[in-house]
């Protein structure tokens, strides 16, 4: 009896301890417990303690509520100029509601998934490889609008899809990075020169401030060589007017007779008659004047009467001059020379003079006395 008291205890005590665990039911923080009362949705279970009817009630689902990251594997997917690409994909989504996520759909992850790689295909076959390759962004707005819209009924809310990566063929890579390369290439190219451009352009326009700084140097230097060619000429035009007016006063204090001037002239002949193309010259008529001058003077002075004065003018008599002619001719040349002697001893002490006190040559003593001839 006691025994059988005791296995009722024991038995009563298991089921007290059953019944508590079955009612008893804790929901972790940012997640929802489903309630089933025979197999019919009951209620949903908060986070922290709960109780439920025991043997009743059953919690059949506990949703997670948070933002939720599923990676899908790559998939080929072809191109509208028929090129295949393998893309993977990232989707963030949260569930808003757990009774809808448990109830409308068996497997919201799958058909997530599932709804992802279809709506991608349909997006990139609208689409070439190079818009597919350069248009994520554009991807990833149409596939997150597609998406909401569709699993809003399945209780989710697709936050964010974004493509990991888009593969093209090996072939299509290879022409790509060929591409890639030329395009590189091509934009060093651009790039020197562009640099070797400019680099001519300030090459050039320094060259041009060279030059014109030489040209207003060599224009400054010609100025200033023609400024002082222009004042050396003034200064010796001034020397020589100076000189010239020097000269002219000194022989205008001297007061020269018209002997001296006959001497400078007779001075100056042999410089005029020396070289040897000299054939012909002519004798101003007022040497010629001063020169008849001299003559009138030396004549008054030798006391020459006036008939022989007039053979001072024949210098050559010819073969037919009567000895009496050449006597009297050469008389008065050596007169002639005694006066130009003392004409310059006068106008210059310093030169030497004939002596004043000889007499000039006269014609032999046959011939000085008549107009005879010798055969006469």
């Amino acid at each position: 009896m006691a025994l059988a008291v005791l296995i009722v205890i024991v038995v009563l005590a298991l089921f007290v301890i059953i019944t508590l665990a079955k009612s008893v039911r804790i929901v972790p923080q940012a997640r929802t417990g489903i309630v089933e009362r025979f197999g019919k949705y009951k209620g949903s279970l908060a986070p922290g303690l709960n109780v439920i009817t025991p043997f009743v009630d059953k919690v059949r689902y506990v949703i997670d509520m948070r933002e939720q990251v599923v990676s899908f594997p790559p998939q080929g997917m072809i191109t509208q100029d028929n090129l295949t690409v393998s893309i993977d994909t990232v989707l963030y989504f949260q569930v808003t509601d757990p009774i809808a996520a448990t109830y409308e759909i068996a497997n919201y992850i799958t058909a997530v998934e599932q709804l992802t790689m279809t709506t991608l295909r349909n997006i990139v076959g609208g689409m070439d490889l190079e818009k597919t390759l350069t248009s994520r962004e554009s991807i990833n707005s149409q596939l997150s609008a597609v998406l909401d819209g569709d699993t809003g009924r399945w209780g989710l809310k697709v936050k964010r899809v974004e493509i990991k990566s888009i593969e093209p063929p090996p072939s299509i890579k290879d022409a790509m990075e060929k591409q890639m390369r030329a395009d590189r290439d091509k934009r060093a190219a651009i790039l020197q020169a562009e640099g070797l451009r400019q680099s001519a352009i300030l090459s050039a326009e320094g060259n041009k401030q060279s030059a014109i700084l030489n040209a207003e140097g060599q224009r400054e230097s010609q100025i200033l060589a023609a400024q002082g060619e222009r004042e050396a000429a003034i200064l010796r035009a001034q020397g020589e007017g100076q000189a010239i007016q020097t000269v002219f006063q000194a022989i205008h204090d001297g007061q020269p007779d018209q002997s001296l001037l006959a001497y400078q002239y007779l001075q100056l002949l042999p410089q005029i008659a020396q070289g040897d193309a000299n054939k012909l010259w002519i004798l101003p008529s007022e040497f010629t004047k001063t020169i008849e001058g001299l003559g009138s003077t030396l004549n008054s002075a030798l006391g020459i009467p006036a008939k022989a004065a007039g053979d001072f003018k024949r210098v050559d008599m010819g073969p037919g001059a009567t000895p009496l002619e050449e006597a009297r001719t050469t008389e008065a040349d050596d007169a002639v020379q005694q006066a130009i002697a003392e004409a310059a001893s006068a106008a210059n002490p310093g030169l030497s003079a004939a002596p004043t006190g000889e007499a000039p040559p006269s014609a032999p003593a046959g011939e000085a006395g008549t107009d005879e001839e010798p055969g006469a």
